[in-house]
């Protein structure tokens, strides 16, 4: 009630934000290919995008299978023609009744949002793993003007986008906090690993260290460790 509907001609803002957020995750994702100085691995980074999906949808799918709310939506209303399905004539019309017609005009999957299932997701990871203030800000202000459009379109109610928020959160924290066998994460290492670009750097640099504090020690007459010395004597 607080929030005004659209209209069937303005249906399309929300998912016009949705996919400018989709689209740009994606991307940025892939970015490592283009430009060397990669801060992540695209599959590792992508592994845990994955898991953080597949854990919020097993959810989802819990939740409006046992949930039942009239849809909301201009097609799903009293009178339209869309608001009902044809019954199946084959075990393929069965099994495909959900596609494509009944993922453009479903009625009853509501809670909790999809769309803002993946939303929160990529928001998160790059404001996890992203290096631009300005684009997390963005990201985050996105997120919540599509909540809204969401709503003020009337494919979902509140409770669907508010459900969404808080679930998709405790979920992305669970996976974080309690799944620490996924890669690169045990003896204190980062859970991204350095590019090889940066591997080599930290090498050369390795190596550097090395040489000079073998010179040092050839200025002062020190030619190894003293340990060593007994050792070859002990050898000779």
């Amino acid at each position: 009630m607080a929030l005004p509907e659209l209209g069937q001609d303005k249906g399309y803002l929300s998912e016009s934000i949705f996919s400018s957020i989709f689209f740009t995750f994606v991307l940025w994702t892939f970015h490592p290919f283009i430009y060397h100085s990669k801060r992540f691995y695209t599959v590792l980074i992508w592994r845990r995008v994955l898991a953080f999906l597949v854990a919020s949808q097993v959810l989802r799918i819990i939740t409006f299978y046992s949930t039942l709310l009239p849809g909301p939506n201009y097609h799903c209303r009293e009178g339209s023609k869309l608001a009902t399905l044809p019954p199946p004539n084959n075990v393929l019309e069965v099994l495909l009744i959900n596609f494509p017609r009944g993922i453009l005009f479903g009625c009853g999957d509501l809670i909790f949002s999809s769309h803002m299932i993946f939303t929160l997701v990529f928001v998160r990871t790059y404001h996890k793993y992203g290096s631009k203030r300005l684009i997390k800000l963005l990201a985050w202000f996105m997120a919540i003007i599509q909540s809204l459009l969401i709503i003020a379109s009337r494919k979902h109610y509140s409770v669907d986008v508010v459900v969404a928020w808080y679930t998709v959160n405790l979920v992305v924290f669970f996976v974080d906090s309690k799944l620490a066998e996924m890669p690169d994460r045990t003896n204190g290492l980062p859970f991204l690993p350095l590019s090889t670009r940066e591997k080599d750097g930290k090498l050369k640099e390795d190596k550097d260290i090395r040489l000079k504090e073998e010179f040092h020690k050839l200025l002062n007459g020190n030619h190894g460790d003293p340990t060593d010395r007994l050792c070859d004597s002990a050898r000779r």
